[in-house]
């Protein structure tokens, strides 16, 4: 097994008040119809299971769930690092945060996202599967804004 991560950042200013997105992305049932490929978030406390869409890298099967360990700051940051329960194995994990400021049009949104999977793939592959975790991820991003924008029920 070989390990692979690609990373993303992104940032925007949203009309809309820090309240309403800290709704949106602190809500599990919301965030995965947020999120393209995200089918859903199990919560326990402040320790969440995602379950992603199996997706298919150079010919292998992933099934990207993962639990994580989620640390908030009310309307203001969310931070998270992969943390399996004890005993358990998984191939996937997440790391990042989302950072929400006032903004003098709304506010201004960061977000940052490690994504960790294992793959039955020669370490030689790195290339081409991070590149195709980077194009998801980036496309994955656009697709959350819309989705967010639609969700606010603002202009994007």
């Amino acid at each position: 097994m070989a390990r692979f991560t690609a990373t993303n950042a992104s940032t925007a200013v949203i009309k809309a008040s820090r309240a309403d997105i800290w709704a949106a992305i602190t809500d599990p049932e919301v965030l995965p119809r947020l999120t393209p490929l995200l089918e859903s978030i199990e919560t326990y406390g402040d320790v969440w299971r995602w379950k992603l869409a199996n997706l298919s890298v150079l010919g292998v099967s992933v099934d990207p769930s993962f639990t994580e360990r989620m640390r908030f700051e009310p309307t203001r940051r969310i931070d998270y690092d992969h943390e399996p329960a004890e005993g358990v194995q998984e191939r996937a994990g997440a790391a990042g945060s989302y950072v929400l400021k006032d903004h003098p049009e709304g506010t201004h949104l960061a977000m940052r996202i490690a994504l960790t999977v294992e793959l039955p793939l020669p370490r030689l592959s790195a290339p081409a599967v991070e590149g195709i975790m980077r194009a998801v991820m980036l496309q994955t991003g656009t697709r959350f804004a819309g989705n967010l924008h639609k969700h606010l029920r603002i202009a994007s």
